[in-house]
């Protein structure tokens, strides 16, 4: 009886030594072993969930799973980020964002998350630039012209795909460094803005590229500048911002996906390297490139330094225009 509980105790002991590490090492090894779900923060039919369902498509083949796209509009993305958070951790749940996700943090007061501590960035897959963009028969030929109104008036105004948005953030920037003022007229969303722009209710507006780059090609728009570093390819006749005498300007929409914070790492490195080689498929970087995206495939470390660094950024931003959405 005595070597029976001798027995008994050590195999426990041994058991719950292993305990810790075993069932993660056999997680990692098996993963994926069941469907993925990617939550979208945006309704249907953006360029955020475009490039989710994008990704979604060629998961069976990239990592031998299927992936289920849900949309959890609301809140400038905060339900859908929530939704996430609340997830384990185990590489099956998650979150496609764009840069609004670092913005948010500087316009609401109180957030159901930690944006630097709530979630793992897994990689960045696409930038989209916006652009400033008038009328073809606008007065203003050029970023120069449009400050020249602005210091002899009061009421030029700029349009943005809505408050607190990147192409907000945009036009403050340029307004900051310009030392210019102009009227913010938020629309709910880049469409209504572009339909505005386009019919001259606006005389200016900062869209995202993807979205203006039809009109401009149709000669409905102008473009007068990208907020990119550097030129876009498929607008090069266009000038950045910085290079019309504005150097460091830059302001690039990101677009990519977070896992719950605990992920573990080699985890979250099988998932980069599915989804980086969907980003290089020559169709998948093709189609993109029709709608205005550049493919990026900046990987968990280099995305999360970008990631907590745009919040910083916009935060500091918000602060100093008195930018809330509370």
């Amino acid at each position: 009886m005595m070597l029976r509980k001798l027995i008994t105790g050590a195999a426990a002991a041994a058991l719950l030594s292993t305990a810790g590490t075993a069932p993660a090492a056999e997680d990692v090894a098996a993963f994926p072993s069941k469907p993925f779900d990617i939550i979208v923060t945006f309704p249907p039919g953006g360029g955020t969930d475009m490039l989710a369902r994008l990704i979604g498509n060629y998961m069976p083949e990239a990592i031998g799973k299927t992936a289920i796209v849900e949309n959890r509009p609301g809140a400038s993305g905060n339900v859908g980020a929530r939704v996430v958070k609340e997830r384990a951790p185990d590489g099956y749940s998650l979150l496609m964002v764009n840069s609004s996700f670092a913005v948010n943090p500087g316009v609401f007061k109180t957030l159901p998350f930690d944006p630097k501590k709530d979630f793992d960035a897994i990689i960045n897959i696409a930038y989209v630039p916006s652009v400033l963009v008038v009328p073809p028969g606008s007065p203003y030929k050029s970023l120069a012209d449009v400050t020249a109104a602005a210091a002899k008036a009061n009421d030029v105004s700029f349009g943005s795909c809505g408050n607190g948005t990147p192409q907000h953030l945009a036009g403050e920037l340029f307004k900051l460094q310009a030392k210019v003022n102009m009227v913010h007229v938020p629309y709910k969303g880049c469409g209504p803005a572009l339909n505005d722009v386009v019919g001259g209710q606006i005389g200016l507006a900062v869209i995202t590229a993807s979205s203006a780059l039809p009109f401009i090609k149709a000669g409905k728009l102008r473009a007068l500048a990208v907020t990119s570093r550097e030129r876009s390819k498929l607008m090069p006749d266009v000038p950045t911002v910085a290079e019309q005498g504005y150097p460091g300007y830059e302001l690039t929409q990101w677009h990519g996906l977070l896992a719950p914070a605990g992920t573990p790492a080699d985890i979250k490195q099988k998932l980069y390297e599915a989804v980086a080689r969907i980003m290089r498929r020559p169709d998948v970087e093709q189609k993109l490139a029709d709608l205005g995206y550049d493919t990026a495939s900046d990987g968990p470390a280099v995305f999360q330094k970008m990631v907590n660094s745009d919040i910083d950024k916009f935060t500091a931003l918000a602060q100093k225009i008195g930018l809330s959405a509370d």
